[in-house]
């Protein structure tokens, strides 16, 4: 028992001696430069240990350090200081050392010892940061969990935070971050990021020096995200944001090069704190020598002659030089006149041209203009793609770009127009892609749609007519007709692609009391329409029904019998229209043409509208019309938002002139039951609208600042000055009326800032106009979600006679507004007016007051 004893003691010495040499040949690893090691010597790498990873792979580790079991090494040598770096460059440690462990004769143990850096955790924001841009900071951050906390992540979301408060306009906001840890053993850490933001700095003035050239406020105006502040800015607020202002620095040469002064620059520029809360920056300009266009000459051109040129570049001898002007008339033109549509609408698709300085005399510049021509291209194929929706025809049949025809960048330009009013892409989104075969002089044209929602569902309440208006309607917008029937996968929810519209709706505004103003109303109605009737030409077909009552008190009486004081005027309608697209006397003209009937039941309708100038309360009237319409349509952009062009329409709507072919030769003396059985009369509406941008947008033309006008003119005539003037289908002016049915055969024209149809008599008038002027403001081109701000002012009328009539005595009305469009639920507007006027008939009317709109302005007016 002893001998075993002294047997474990001496095994215990000895195993105690071999623990005590490894740890010291480990606490004296890293010196492999000591005497030892002196003279080079190679050795074969017998063993490698990792010491440190609690996180990362041990094999990993070795394979980072390029260093393998079996491996001759020279130590000292470049391997190991090598491997050190490989292990440095992983970016995954903040120490690493390699030392000998030991050495066995030729045989050599290597020690890698690492301290590894932090794993990303989380993140937490302290200071005055709203949980608004805390989401936003999150997402520009872009942290991943267990990401390596290194300097340079640090660093980086320090500058991304102080970038983004900095934009904001917070200049002086200070960040700091700390590290928290989360789990000591998987070195996982939470950084928490410190913001002061400070004042919000605004630009206090904007001062220009050595500016002679043009007025500093000129230029202001001309920046365009660097704006002094002021208490009228409402779209452009006086932040500072350096990127934005390296653009405007920009501006400023431009607007200098634009007027002569060809080598204008600016010599420097510098910001500086005024105060706690503002800024100013000075900018000093070397404005140059003012230059003038001298010689133009052309070199190459051999399809059109130098004249021709000359007359369509519109440049003449002492002209301000302005290189800018040049360019947009020999390329770019929004209007289409500039040299380059001479060539690009006759097929020659490579046309290029470089404009030259070729001689630069005292204030005088020669231009020489070479011209490449090229050959004519004419179209090989068309090819759509993105229409994830849509069936190819019902795109192809809108594209004036055909194969075989020469090339015309007009007919691409017109094509891009159709395809943005069919309402089923998004115009930011579309593509054209010209592709050139030079050997046998064609040209592939690829046209990209990227499709939008059109189709809506409203299902909503609003004011209207003195009441609360419930509305459902669905509107199918790109409807197919002929897969309706297929089921299966064409309903999802409902079959599309064909591009018909199919619209159901109803509304109502509940019960109401006999002694109510509006009445109870109900309006159901069904429309389809064919764009392309027999798929061949833009010929469009149409129809709809609907059915409306007007009701005032019960239909029963509390003991259920039949209430025989019940009031109502009921209608029932229908219409059927063609439509067809004009070449002449261009292809921007449109006519449509309808049959339409409406019957009239009336019960106890005294004093009801209709029935107060001509004491008509029962009976059945028949309203047939025939309706032409010819309109010029030239509107461009966004259908929501348009941005330049014009529509000009005039409405005829008449019915047969039934009092000359019915053998009564005196209507006065017949009751209102006779006279109105078939109702005649001539209805004439002019209307005329034009959209001017205001504010350049890039390279698309399209402006975010658009000036709208519109003129509107009525008038309801009749055949016969015994019949008079038709009790159906008079205007109503006044308001912004919810109701987007003609109730009881009435036509609603809004005008804002009045209350609903206080501008007409009683019983409407035959004589109006309507003049509206609009500043629309493009907040948001999603097209899920457009935005649009306006400022309006308006003016109109409304006259029982032509004597009285004078369309500038009119009552006017200013306001702002804001319009939504949302695929869904289409477009809703909220109006604030204040009317200039008083009106007779309503002295207590409010001097102002809200509208809310659905769809576009109620009335063709």
């Amino acid at each position: 028992m002893r001998e075993k004893t002294t047997r474990f003691r001496r095994i215990l010495q000895k195993t105690s001696l071999l623990i005590l040499v490894f740890v010291t040949s480990l606490l004296s690893y890293g010196q492999i430069d000591n005497t030892e090691f002196a003279v080079p010597k190679k050795y074969v790498v017998a063993g490698i240990t990792v010491f440190g990873s609690q996180v990362s792979d041990v094999q990993t580790i070795k394979l980072f350090a390029g260093i393998k079991e079996g491996d001759r090494i020279t130590i000292p040598g470049n391997r190991i200081s090598k491997a050190i770096q490989n292990l440095w460059d992983q970016d995954l440690f903040s120490d690493v050392k390699i030392g000998v462990g030991e050495v066995r004769g030729e045989s050599i143990y290597l020690v890698i010892e690492v301290t590894e850096l932090d794993k990303f955790g989380g993140v937490q924001f302290t200071g005055n940061v709203t949980k608004s841009e805390q989401s936003n900071l999150n997402e520009d951050l872009g942290l991943r969990q267990n990401r390596i906390v290194n300097e340079n992540l640090i660093n980086n979301a320090k500058n991304t935070v102080r970038r983004y408060f900095q934009d904001k306009g917070y200049h002086k906001v200070k960040v700091t971050i700390d590290k928290e840890v989360m789990d000591a053993d998987a070195k996982r850490v939470k950084l928490i990021i410190n913001v002061k933001k400070g004042a919000r700095i605004k630009i206090n003035k904007i001062n220009f020096h050595n500016l002679e050239a043009i007025k500093p406020i000129v230029l202001k105006r001309k920046m365009k995200d660097t704006k002094e502040k002021h208490w009228y800015r409402l779209f452009k607020r006086s932040k500072f944001i350096r990127s934005d202002y390296k653009t405007d620095r920009k501006i400023i040469v431009q607007q200098l090069n634009k007027r002569g002064y060809r080598d204008a620059k600016l010599m420097y520029d510098t910001t500086y704190f005024v105060n706690e809360n503002a800024m100013n920056i000075d900018i000093t300009v070397k404005e140059g020598n003012k230059f003038y266009f001298r010689n133009i000459s052309w070199l190459g051109n051999t399809k059109y002659s130098t004249e021709k040129l000359n007359n369509r570049l519109g440049i003449s001898k002492g002209d301000i030089y302005d290189k800018s002007k040049l360019t947009e008339r020999i390329f770019g033109s929004p209007n289409g006149n500039d040299v380059s549509s001479l060539y690009l609408d006759n097929g020659y698709l490579s046309f290029n041209a470089n404009p030259v300085e070729i001689l630069v005399e005292n204030d005088s510049i020669d231009i020489e203009i070479r011209m490449y021509e090229g050959k004519q291209y004419r179209i090989n194929k068309i090819i759509i793609s993105g229409n994830t929706m849509t069936n190819e025809h019902v795109i192809r049949r809108e594209i004036r770009t055909k194969p075989g025809d020469l090339f015309r960048r007009s007919d691409i330009i017109r094509t891009q127009r159709e395809l943005s009013q069919l309402g089923y892409f998004d115009p930011a989104g579309f593509e054209i892609n010209p592709k050139q075969n030079p050997t046998d002089g064609t040209v592939d044209i690829e046209y990209v749609v990227v499709e939008k929602p059109s189709d809506q569902i409203e299902l909503q309440g609003g004011w209207g007519n003195g009441s609360i208006i419930g509305t459902l309607a669905l509107s199918f917008n790109n409807f197919s007709l002929k897969n309706a029937g297929k089921g299966g996968e064409y309903w999802r929810p409902v079959p599309r692609g064909d591009g018909q519209r199919l619209s159901v709706r109803a509304q109502s505004n509940g019960q109401r009391g006999a002694g109510s103003r509006s009445g109870a109303l109900q309006h159901y109605s069904i429309s389809f329409l064919e764009p392309w009737l027999g798929g061949k030409k833009p010929n469009s077909f149409s129809v709809n029904a609907s059915h409306s009552i007007t009701r005032f008190g019960s239909k029963k009486l509390t003991n259920g019998e039949i209430n025989p004081n019940e009031s109502f005027l009921k209608v029932y309608g229908g219409s059927v229209g063609l439509g067809s697209r004009w070449k002449r006397p261009d292809d921007f003209f449109q006519f449509f043409g309808s049959l339409n009937y409406q019957h009239y039941i009336l019960k106890n309708y005294t004093g009801r509208n209709i029935s107060q100038s001509i004491n008509y309360d029962n009976g059945k009237a028949n309203n047939l019309s025939l309706t032409l319409s010819v309109t010029r349509d030239s509107r461009k952009g966004n259908p929501i938002f348009h941005t330049g062009g014009s529509k000009v329409g005039v409405v005829l709507q008449a019915t047969p002139p039934w009092s000359s072919m019915s053998g009564i030769d005196d209507y006065s003396v017949l009751p209102p039951q006779e006279k109105y059985k078939w109702i005649e009369y001539h209805k004439w509406k002019f209307t005329a609208e034009w959209f001017n941008p205001l504010s350049p947008s890039g390279e698309s033309n399209d402006s975010k600042l658009v000036l709208f006008s519109k003129i509107g003119i009525g008038y309801l005539g009749s055949y016969n000055s015994g019949i008079g003037t038709s009790p159906f289908e008079r205007f109503y002016l006044g308001g912004n009326p919810l109701a987007g049915f003609q109730y009881d055969g009435r036509e609603i024209i809004s005008l804002r800032g009045y209350d609903d149809s206080s501008l007409s008599s009683g019983g409407g008038d035959p004589f109006i106009t309507k003049y509206t002027m609009e500043m629309r403001y493009l907040l948001s081109p999603n097209p899920s979600a457009t935005i649009y701000g306006l400022g309006f002012v308006e003016a109109g009328n409304a006259w029982t006679n032509f004597r009285d009539f004078n369309p500038f005595a009119v009552k006017r009305s200013a306001g702002v507004g804001v319009r939504l469009f949302l695929p869904m639920f289409g477009l809703l507007g909220l109006d604030y007016g204040w009317r200039f006027d008083n009106v007779v008939r309503f002295p207590d009317m409010n001097k102002s007051q809200f509208h809310f709109t659905i769809g576009m302005n109620l009335g063709e007016l």
